[in-house]
């Protein structure tokens, strides 16, 4: 599958929209999407695509004129854990390079590490540590989307990291900051594992986002990463953990998330 055709595909059902900014919603979180459906494809439909098989991941892209800016929403993302190929997990991102995306905001579940951090608090995405032993730009290079030798130095932009925090401060959110480390999934982590990972610098723990914010980075696109906290990880409090947690802890926070969301997109 040419991503061309993809591409062709979508501006053909949406009359070349154009979209300036993408938004990938993670576990919980896509009822942002829900509020602005102007055109709607299912993943299913779109060549190149996947049906989506993750609770909470409705498996459809959103296009919609959001605060005025053309804005596409993925509901649900592919991850690496369902058995799709790392370049599958990527693949919507390089279809937004061509689309002419030029700001990516990617959000997830994940658990805290950070011992300060409670269910359902918002954090920023400062870095990322991949855990995940596989890397998304393995294999020949596309020069047209980007170098061989990406630099990773500043994967989430400084200028879109101060613009949430000052966006959460006028909504008074406490946005907390901290490093996103990704692991493969689907089993939660251990609590030994929970130990190495804070020794390793990690605030937060998931199964996702950091492939797509490494391709995004290597495509040019500026990228902001917010976690939406949903459990203490395992071994910090004792209690097992469920993917319920998960959505409910995004139920929770989704009114502060959605404004947020917004306000970002208006000043983005």
């Amino acid at each position: 599958m040419l991503i061309e055709d993809t591409v062709n595909y979508i501006k053909g059902k949406t009359n070349n929209f154009n979209p300036e900014v993408a938004l990938i919603l993670g576990s919980g979180l896509g009822e942002f999407a829900d509020e602005y459906c102007d055109i709607v494809l299912k993943y299913a439909d779109i060549p190149g695509f996947e049906a989506s098989t993750v609770k909470g991941h409705k498996g459809q892209l959103v296009f919609a004129k959001i605060a005025g800016k053309r804005v596409v929403m993925m509901q649900g993302r592919f991850h690496y854990y369902e058995g799709h190929s790392i370049q599958r997990v990527v693949y919507p991102v390089k279809v937004f390079k061509k689309l002419g995306v030029k700001n990516l905001i990617v959000t997830n579940a994940a658990g805290g590490i950070n011992e300060k951090f409670k269910a359902s608090d918002l954090m920023l995405i400062t870095d990322h540590i991949n855990f995940m032993h596989v890397n998304p730009l393995i294999g020949p290079n596309d020069d047209d989307l980007g170098p061989r030798f990406p630099d990773m130095t500043e994967v989430y932009k400084k200028d879109l990291q101060e613009l949430a925090l000052s966006v959460a401060k006028k909504l008074d959110i406490d946005l907390k900051k901290g490093v996103y480390m990704a692991l493969s999934g689907p089993n939660y982590e251990t609590p030994s594992e929970t130990k190495m990972l804070k020794i390793l610098g990690a605030d937060a723990v998931g199964m996702s986002t950091v492939p797509e914010a490494m391709v995004a980075n290597y495509c040019g696109i500026k990228v902001l990463g917010i976690s939406c906290i949903s459990n203490s990880a395992a071994g910090i409090t004792g209690e097992v953990l469920s993917h319920q947690e998960v959505i409910e802890a995004a139920n929770a926070v989704k009114g502060k998330f959605k404004n947020l969301l917004f306000e970002i997109i208006k000043n983005i």
